[in-house]
């Protein structure tokens, strides 16, 4: 009668060993992806990159370059923003409001209440001319004046001879943006922060 102290034998000593280095290495790889997944998810509602295509933000930004966009600045609670809302100057990343699954990227100029007027190519914001220093080539067309609703926006590219923006299909609404282009990292002669501008009526 075998004694129920007995102790196991060498291969059953080992295979319990190796299958709890298999289990212990399974459940690694769970807990790596699953804080993987995690982490990327995070990243995702911060920060999302976008490619540039199209030569509507000529001279600024260029066909092919990629940007991060800063989702998190814009983010509403309620009535009050985390931060601040867009501004004047800003560029952002929107979904496109007559085909939602395009994602485009146009510079702010109009904000909620205002009035817009473009005079040949002139950019007027409540009868008063702004000067924008991004622009080489303004164009010539004119619109409107017509006010900015509640909770929308008036959005044009920098390259004004060539862009599908606010003056042909309307005002951007709010809830159709994304975030703020922030740094582009590609290619690298493009890399850094993009800048911001101030405009003299508003300091």
């Amino acid at each position: 009668m075998n004694s129920i102290n007995e102790p196991l034998g060498s291969q059953e000593v080992d295979s319990r060993a190796k299958w709890k280095g298999v289990k212990e290495a399974v459940r690694e790889i769970i807990e790596t992806a699953f804080l993987t997944l995690v982490i990327f998810l995070l990243i995702r509602t911060v920060v999302q990159n976008f490619r540039i295509e199209g030569y509507s933000m000529e001279p600024n930004l260029h066909n092919g370059q990629y940007l991060i966009v800063n989702k998190l600045i814009y983010l509403r609670i309620g009535d009050k923003f985390l931060f601040h809302p867009p501004q004047r100057g800003d560029i952002i990343v929107f979904k496109y409001p007559k085909v939602p699954n395009r994602d485009f990227i146009k510079r702010v100029i109009g904000l909620p209440g205002e009035t817009v007027e473009i005079r040949h190519g002139q950019l007027f914001i409540n009868g008063e001319l702004v000067e924008e220093p991004y622009i080489s080539d303004p164009g010539t067309y004119s619109w409107g004046p017509a006010k900015v609703g509640e909770d929308e926006f008036f959005v044009l590219g920098d390259n004004r001879r060539s862009s599908s923006d606010s003056h042909t299909w309307g005002m951007l609404p709010r809830e159709n943006i994304i975030g703020k282009a922030w740094i582009s990292y590609w290619p690298p002669r493009y890399w850094g922060f993009l800048p911001h501008y101030s405009f003299a009526s508003e300091e």
